[in-house]
């Protein structure tokens, strides 16, 4: 349940736009899901005062944006159902962070917490980019993943010198030489994107690995879900 403190912030939470907020109605029974953590940097653990977006995917739109807690790097949003929400945290320094709520109209309310924990742009550094979406068994890009894409290209039109390896991955359901094509593809699939917005291919790699490095047990839905990924790798800077 939601502290006293929780409670408050939640009924006084008006970012930009008053689409974000939830109907006048107890919160308990609201269909919201109430998304809180803290920000910090991923190393060190010392809270940011970061830029938190949220985002209709399906309109590529968004929404709200407001700022963690100086202090404390605390944040708290609350999300109505029926979105496809992608949440993006940002701070100048820093890889941006992506995560994806996809909360189908009439969900029950619910509490995430989900501490972000940001990293610095140097060589080795992975980032999944969890608002990346192709249509099932497919390497063809969805609309959804329009702002996620933009934001990687921003990322790097402004730096340069960046380079990147993008990589696709899998979970263990089916034949392993399918599942490590099908994810190479998708990879590929996100490079002939950002070339075909300017970006210089010979900053660009791709790699397709299939099941080949879970970050999860494969076990559980949960885990296969975290498995099917798309992410990139710094490879230079």
């Amino acid at each position: 349940m939601l502290s006293q403190e929780d409670q408050l912030l939640a009924s006084r939470v008006q970012p930009v736009k008053e689409t974000l907020l939830a109907p006048p109605v107890p919160i308990a029974t609201a269909q919201v899901t109430i998304l809180k953590g803290v920000v910090t940097d991923d190393v060190t653990k010392q809270p940011l005062e970061a830029t938190i977006e949220v985002i209709d995917n399906q309109r590529n739109e968004v929404i709200a944006s407001f700022l963690a807690n100086a202090q404390s790097g605390r944040y708290l949003v609350s999300l109505p159902s029926g979105v496809n929400y992608g949440i993006v945290v940002r701070q100048e320094g820093y890889l941006f962070h992506s995560e994806n709520f996809d909360l189908p109209a009439g969900a029950a309310y619910a509490e995430v917490v989900k501490d972000i924990g940001l990293k610095k742009l140097d060589v080795g550094v992975k980032v999944v980019l969890n608002n990346i979406f192709f249509d099932f068994d497919k390497a063809t890009l969805r609309r959804e993943s329009t702002s996620e894409l933009e934001r990687l290209q921003k990322l790097l039109t402004e730096a340069p010198a960046l380079r990147l390896e993008i990589s696709g991955h899998t979970d263990n359901v089916g034949q392993g030489a399918y599942n490590k094509d099908l994810s190479q593809r998708r990879a590929k699939a996100v490079v002939d994107y950002l070339v075909g917005k300017g970006i210089d291919k010979a900053r660009l790699t791709f790699a397709g690995y299939g099941d080949a490095q879970p970050v999860a047990p494969n076990a559980t839905k949960a885990g296969r879900q975290l498995n099917r990924r798309t992410e990139f790798k710094v490879t230079g800077k």
